[in-house]
């Protein structure tokens, strides 16, 4: 199989060509398991794992279709579109949001349908498609009128892959991730972007500001369980699906005084103490719009899980990924 990552210089995209690579196979569009034979990285920035022969980095932009080309092929059967920009900075910046969020997803589509035979297509969406009156918890089939820009293009790109694959263009799916927590390195310019702050920061024994109140609910997920549950997206078949391609992914519901709580329980007070809390309004607005509870039917069906406590969530990254000394 050859499979092609976009974002695959990221945190994500690296982990899930290391965990493709491990596994080795995967199904394709017929339904076989095949070999996989080559990774293909498409990002801006030159991907920093390590060499194998299965493995293959384009670096450029997507919204150059010569880019887009030389990434899928004639023979890609799978395409796993991580590619975005984050929300605080699509709410912030309205053009880049439209031109990566949008424009690139819509290219790369467009690409997918040029080929032969359709490929599988996951794309990565998010639970900011949801905002304004939903019920508590969140069904599957809940209205879904996203608050801010981030969510909007999200929503969009959703559409086009349910038609692209309802034309026979592709095999698509759109899984709405939750708030992938703990994140390594530093804070990026996405409203959730203190989620993993307050627990990263204060284990590497510096302060950490957290933006909203300790009541603030979020719906979130470990990296580890995240790329399990898009590789379970991705070998779903087609049949598993009805009238919708898209899938909101398990997570839990915690506030965000129990994950500093949870962060307490792990490593102690002089490190928990380490956060501050200082009210942000911008981040506030966009996170508030986001719902925190959903009562997810279909991804589990499809044998997607969620992490066990916030607590494992906290030690996954400890196992992970946090810098060790």
């Amino acid at each position: 199989m050859r499979i092609v990552i976009t974002g695959g210089a990221g945190f994500l995209g690296s982990r899930l060509a290391a965990r493709l690579l491990e596994q080795g196979a995967l199904t394709d569009v017929r339904g076989r398991q095949r070999d996989i034979r080559r990774i293909v990285l498409l990002d801006m920035m030159p991907s920093a794992l390590s060499a194998d022969p299965r493995l293959e980095v384009v670096v450029g932009d997507l919204h150059d279709p010569a880019v887009i080309s030389r990434a899928v092929t004639a023979d890609t059967d799978s395409v796993f579109h991580l590619a975005a920009v984050v929300s605080g900075q699509a709410e912030a910046d309205f053009d880049i949001g439209m031109r990566v969020n949008l424009d690139a997803t819509r290219n790369l589509l467009e690409r997918c349908r040029t080929l032969s035979a359709p490929p599988r297509f996951v794309f990565t969406s998010s639970l900011a498609v949801f905002g304004g009156p939903v019920p508590d918890p969140v069904t599957d089939d809940a209205p879904v009128t996203p608050q801010a820009s981030y969510g909007v293009q999200k929503l969009i790109g959703e559409h086009l892959v349910y038609d692209m694959t309802r034309k026979g263009f592709v095999d698509g799916r759109s899984l709405r991730l939750p708030t992938v927590t703990v994140r390594p390195g530093k804070p990026n310019k996405a409203a959730s972007s203190f989620a993993s702050s307050i627990i990263r920061e204060p284990l590497a024994g510096v302060d950490a500001i957290c933006p909203v109140a300790p009541t603030t609910r979020m719906w979130v997920q470990s990296p580890r369980t995240v790329i399990e549950n898009l590789i379970i997206g991705h070998e779903a078949p087609a049949t598993s699906f009805a009238h919708t391609r898209s899938v909101n992914v398990p997570g839990i519901c915690v506030p965000v005084a129990d994950m500093v709580a949870a962060l307490r329980r792990v490593a102690g007070d002089a490190v928990a103490d380490r956060v501050r809390w200082k009210y942000d309004p911008m981040i506030d607005r966009i996170v508030a719009t986001w719902p925190s509870n959903f009562a997810t039917v279909l991804g589990p069906a499809l044998g997607m899980q969620a992490d066990r406590t916030f607590e494992d969530i906290i030690r996954a990254y400890v196992a992970d990924d946090m810098p060790k000394a």
